[in-house]
């Protein structure tokens, strides 16, 4: 039973979640171990409350796995794990999430527009909107994939206390996107999902329209994401010009990325993508590392 429960609760998923951390280093908090701990907790808080939309997302999805040709072989899909043990389980995940939120409050000294506890709270709420109805809405399904992740960013700048980079939201939003749109790609050319049988919205998405949203959204990701390096409120943050150097490294990601779907049939799963190509992750290493020494 915990076998197929963990892998229904899809920890290799929670790599979405580290965006959390990224206001640490930006905010130069990145020596603070009190930061690292605040950071560490939401963190966990948003795990256990994605594991938790993943238990519900399979449990109301079950009989429409069943006839998809992977997703058939998912725990619950399979009756490996029975719908009662993933709903208890689930109400347990998101009842421990809000007791680490509450606890979390309003870091010492800060003074946050919204407590802590409100982003893991809107995150969970439109994920339940997204579950009964936004999936079924095209393009408003993507763009709900693209919220998710900037509520990881604005609650990690809010479990440190420290506001939220609006050149980073936007960035964050746009490569979201990019992501989600190239996840409908891949989706389109499986059969039994562009038939219809498995996502509704898939009716709807085509070659022409999705290459017309991908194309400009990896441009505006990394567009987004070079004006912030660059702009004045950045170098006087950072006393420094050199963040412009990581541009490159950021490029060859969306670049790779990009490569990966079209000439590879990759991208139905970004977390394990992130894990399984070797370039992807050398990419992210050199970048962290780059920010490290511009940053320090």
């Amino acid at each position: 039973m915990l076998g197929p429960l963990l892998k229904a609760m899809r920890p290799h998923q929670w790599v979405k979640n580290l965006l959390v951390f990224a206001p640490l280093p930006f905010a130069h908090r990145i020596s603070e171990p009190t930061a690292w701990l605040h950071a560490g907790l939401a963190f966990a808080t948003f795990c256990m409350a994605a594991s938790a939309i993943y238990l519900l997302n399979d449990s109301i999805d079950r009989e429409e796995d069943r006839n998809h040709p992977k997703k058939k072989h998912r725990p619950i899909a399979s009756g490996a794990l029975p719908v009662s043990v993933a709903m208890a389980v689930m109400m347990g995940l998101v009842a421990a999430s809000a007791g680490i939120s509450f606890w979390l409050g309003e870091p010492e000294g800060s003074q946050p527009d919204w407590p802590y506890v409100v982003w893991p709270a809107a995150y969970l709420v439109l994920n339940l909107l997204y579950s009964f109805r936004l999936k079924k809405v095209v393009i408003i399904d993507c763009m709900c994939v693209a919220a998710g992740f900037q509520l990881r960013v604005h609650a990690g700048a809010a479990a440190i206390g420290v506001p939220a980079s609006s050149w980073i939201l936007l960035c964050t939003f746009f490569f979201a996107l990019f992501l989600a749109f190239c996840k409908r790609y891949e989706e389109l050319h499986r059969q039994s999902e562009a038939s219809g049988q498995t996502r509704a919205t898939m009716r709807e998405y085509s070659d022409h329209f999705l290459n017309m949203m991908i194309g400009p959204l990896a441009a505006l990701s990394i567009l987004t994401y070079a004006l912030y390096t660059v702009s004045p409120a950045t170098k006087d943050t950072h006393k420094t010009e050199n963040l412009m150097f990581t541009v490159p490294i950021v490029a060859y990601g969306v670049f790779r990325y990009l490569f990966l779907v079209y000439r590879k049939a990759e991208g139905g799963d970004p977390a394990r993508l992130l894990f399984r190509d070797a370039p992807l992750i050398l990419s992210g290493v050199v970048y962290l590392a780059v920010v490290w020494l511009v940053l320090r």
